[in-house]
């Protein structure tokens, strides 16, 4: 009696914590409004964010009545300047990346999220450094961090 009382209220994967009767997710295909983003980014970031989801829960993807789904947008994509150095030279670049994501659990609508919540990581790359030549590395460091916020927030309510 004791152990079901205990571990019968979530289930546990990997340190998150997710709610039996969730089962399956869909993930809408992102969308980008950044004008200067790569063209695959929206897709690769849809892509990215269900495979995270099926390599670390149990949730299966189901486009037909999912029990949590995720919808978003990529914002921005932008290099910005930083550490300028005498003479006004910038030492680094930071290239930036955002998200709008909204969250809706199916299951138990207090876990949704009310509206859609911003999310913003960069990598730095000096400034010698063609942007071509480190972009798809530096998207992968911040798709990464992107992708871990939003499901450690939605899964662990963060």
């Amino acid at each position: 009696m004791a152990f079901s009382m205990l571990f019968g209220g979530c289930y546990s994967f990997k340190g998150i914590s997710i709610d039996p009767d969730v089962n399956t997710f869909f993930v809408q295909n992102f969308e980008s409004v950044a004008g200067n983003a790569p063209p695959t980014l929206a897709l690769d970031f849809t892509e990215g964010l269900k495979d995270k989801i099926r390599s670390e829960s149990r949730l299966v993807l189901n486009s037909e009545d999912p029990d949590v789904e995720f919808t978003g947008r990529i914002t921005g994509f932008a290099v910005v300047p930083v550490a300028p150095k005498p003479g006004e030279v910038v030492a680094l670049n930071q290239l930036k990346i955002n998200v709008s994501v909204k969250y809706i659990n199916n299951k138990n609508e207090k876990k949704s999220w009310p509206s859609e919540r911003t999310k913003s990581h960069f990598a730095e790359f000096s400034n010698t450094a063609d942007l071509l030549s480190v972009q798809d590395e530096l998207i992968r460091q911040i798709r990464t961090q992107l992708l871990d916020d939003i499901f450690n927030e939605a899964f662990n309510d963060w």
